[in-house]
């Protein structure tokens, strides 16, 4: 049967470090560092500085770092931590996670040193890491019977496959665009599930600790009708980036996730920060879809403003949100964002608009770009200040 309630997660009794009893210590703290250290060797590559080491073209290089790098390490530490609260079974923890942050940072270093004829090894050991986390995602939400959650993994087995079929192209010599946008087509619909459940949730429930009468709207028929419809509009983006079609389907979404954000009292959430950023970070996916559907009936619009709102402004927004919030709730920290988190909430919403604006200024646009990278590594440099310690630590009781 399946579970009609939250499950109560449980622990083991462990003698492993704080770092490895929890699948979201090692994931947040190796998604900080990697997002930090892919964007300092992207601009040193842009500026002429240095030449990257690996047998991927330049562009090729950031997507892939980025995408299937840093995004894969916040998801799974998300979802690492979330998957033992919805079955209710055993987390990863010691050993076993140890062996799976290891693959994921061997895929990191064998994509940055490997090229030549050494690729298809550097594919081999990158690719590794997602097939294994679907097969452990798999695995706990069958044996929990935890059905309700089987988009989830449809979502973990389609950036696997995303990532292989990047891969393909880089050694078929195909264009990686397809793939890329396959990735982030995926991602952005994780966003839509997973902050559709989180960000209403959270939202109720702070409301209600705060004396408020009015709460955001349950899930309902017509959200599921949007996830559908965000599928649709999505997968036509996949295969025809350029067509009358997508940008119909794309515009609708961007409207309906609009009208759907506007049903979970955001503007009431402005006491709290830490909250407040899960409504922003949601609300890049409209704006990512509606450029999408620009895009796609005006050839001016550069591609990269369409990618960069759903990446670095939808992605890099709502996994520092959730990785902050996680990390805090989950070692005994107050809900509740410091001033040093609203800085690096700052940071990461500048870096977006910034990136976005770039290709308006051809003159000034390698200096906003660097100036948009900058606010990037200062924002996961923040991330890190603060809540290394947390990650490395102990729980507070």
């Amino acid at each position: 049967m399946a579970r009609n309630g939250p499950a109560i997660p449980r622990y083991r009794a462990t003698h492993a470090p704080a770092l490895l009893q929890q699948g979201f210590r090692p994931f947040f703290l190796g998604a900080g560092l990697w997002a930090i250290a892919a964007m300092a060797l992207w601009l040193a590559e842009l500026r002429g500085v240095a030449v990257l080491p690996a047998g991927l073209p330049g562009v090729a290089w950031h997507a892939h770092a980025l995408l299937f790098g840093y995004l894969s390490a916040a998801l799974a530490g998300f979802l690492l931590t979330a998957v033992p609260n919805w079955t209710g079974r055993m987390p990863l923890q010691g050993a076993p996670l140890a062996a799976l942050v290891t693959l994921w940072l061997a895929g990191r270093l064998a994509v940055l040193l490997l090229g030549g004829p050494a690729l298809p090894v550097a594919a081999a050991i990158d690719v590794a890491f997602p097939l294994v986390l679907t097969v452990v995602i798999g695995r706990e939400i069958a044996a929990g019977r935890n059905w309700r959650n089987l988009p989830v993994l449809a979502g973990v087995a389609g950036l696997a496959a995303a990532q292989v079929l990047f891969w393909l192209g880089v050694l078929g010599e195909w264009s990686t665009a397809p793939a890329a946008r396959s990735g982030i087509a995926v991602f952005a619909l994780l966003i839509a599930l997973i902050g559709g459940r989180i960000t209403p949730s959270f939202t109720r429930n702070w409301l209600k600790r705060q004396g408020g009468t009015r709460f955001p709207v349950a899930a309902n028929a017509a959200d599921r009708a949007i996830l559908l419809g965000s599928v649709a509009a999505l997968a036509s983006w996949v295969v025809l980036p350029q067509h009358p079609v997508t940008a119909a389907l794309c515009a609708l979404a961007a409207v309906a996730h609009l009208w759907r954000l506007s049903r979970w009292r955001g503007l009431a959430t402005r006491g709290e920060p830490l909250l407040l950023v899960l409504h922003l970070g949601y609300l890049w996916l409209p704006v990512g879809l509606a450029l999408i559907a620009a895009a796609a009936v005006w050839p001016g619009l550069s591609p990269d403003v369409v990618w960069h709102a759903l990446t670095a402004g939808a992605m890099g927004t709502m996994t520092l949100a959730v990785m902050t919030r996680a990390t805090r709730g989950h070692t005994g920290r107050p809900l509740s964002a410091d001033r040093w988190t609203i800085a690096l909430f700052a940071a990461v919403t500048a870096s977006a608009v910034l990136r976005l604006m770039a290709p308006l200024w051809p003159v000034l646009a390698l200096e906003l770009y660097a100036l948009s990278g900058a606010l990037w590594i200062a924002a996961f440099a923040l991330f890190l200040l603060v809540y290394a310690p947390m990650l490395l630590g102990p729980k507070r009781t």
